[in-house]
């Protein structure tokens, strides 16, 4: 062999090399990520999820990938994302951003494992048939933090208890609107006060429902459980704020940017959790051998500036259950 070729030989096996090493690898699992929220507003959530798969050995981008999908609020994009997701066959389809976000890919697919996160009860919508045995190829983790609605309403008494009528803003598209209404009126009526029901899917109607709680001479307001409204929460504080109405909210968020209270499960742990499911099924596991589980730890945090401001004085003993208080 002439020099000239020999070297010719030797860079075109240098490419050759990688390459068929390469094609020897086996393919890297895809996850599908389906939200109905925003990137912006789910970052901390992703790196949850996240931390959750790297503690079962998935590192995206090493030995796995992911195919994203936002439905940014629109819950009427969810189905057509998640028949995308299984068109392009994913390993399993991980769902954030409550039960209509895990309809829709269960609605989907009957094969691909799919792995939810969502505030509501899951047997009760009937996603699943039992926490324990949820059957087929869903499970998951609920916080129910759309159960705590009730809860999050004798709160807000607590600390405005003159105020005869409190306005509950929910979002009508949302899968839980109906039973979250059924536990808010209970609750009122045991409590003995009016509520007026307010509202939302959209910006603008977001800023009607303020309009119409002024015109009802709303005293207090509970924002509901769902994630569109988690993803103004700036819009739905800094009203709340120019109309100087007492509100408590589902997350801390919320309240770390100024609004009066939050109660409701810690977020983010329950997504890391979602991400160690993921990974076990990644590994073999089956959906329908992993129960669901409920995350039951909650936490209360007040921002006393803005109590402050509204000029209340929050009562010792809300003060005293309160896991954190911003001052």
């Amino acid at each position: 062999m002439k020099r000239r070729e020999f070297i010719t030989f030797l860079g075109g096996a240098a490419v050759a090399w990688p390459l068929a090493a390469l094609a020897q690898q086996p393919a890297v699992p895809v996850i599908g990520f389906l939200s109905s929220g925003a990137p912006d507003a789910m970052a901390y959530i992703l790196t949850a999820f996240h931390q959750g798969l790297n503690e079962t050995g998935y590192v995206e981008g090493r030995n796995m990938a992911v195919e994203y999908r936002w439905a940014e609020g629109r819950y009427d994009r969810l189905p057509a994302m998640a028949d995308d997701l299984v068109r392009r066959q994913v390993a399993v389809i991980a769902t954030i951003g409550g039960q209509m976000t895990a309809f829709a890919a269960k609605a989907a697919t009957s094969t691909i494992p799919i792995v939810f996160t969502t505030g509501g009860d899951p047997v009760r919508s009937g996603l699943v048939a039992s926490l324990s045995r949820p059957g087929g190829n869903i499970t998951g983790f609920t916080q129910v933090s759309s159960a705590l609605e009730a809860k999050r309403l004798q709160i807000l008494h607590e600390v405005v208890p003159p105020v005869a009528v409190i306005g509950v803003l929910v979002n009508p598209a949302y899968t839980d609107a109906e039973n979250q209404l059924t536990d808010v009126e209970a609750a009122a009526q045991t409590i003995g006060r009016q509520i007026v029901v307010l509202k939302a899917n959209s910006e603008k109607g977001i800023e009607a429902a303020f309009a119409r709680l002024i015109e009802r001479k709303v005293g207090a307001l509970l924002v509901a459980s769902d994630p569109f409204l988690f993803s103004f929460r700036d819009q739905l504080v800094a009203l709340a704020a120019r109309y100087a109405v007492p509100a408590i909210y589902q997350w801390r968020d919320f309240a770390a940017m100024g609004g009066l209270m939050s109660y409701g499960t810690r977020r983010g742990e329950v997504q890391r959790q979602a991400g160690l499911y993921v990974g076990r099924i990644l590994k073999g596991e089956k959906p329908s051998e992993l129960p669901v589980q409920t995350r039951t730890k909650f936490e209360l945090v007040i921002n006393l500036k803005t109590a402050k401001a509204l000029d209340l004085t929050v009562p010792p003993s809300v003060l005293a259950r309160a896991d954190e208080v911003i001052e």
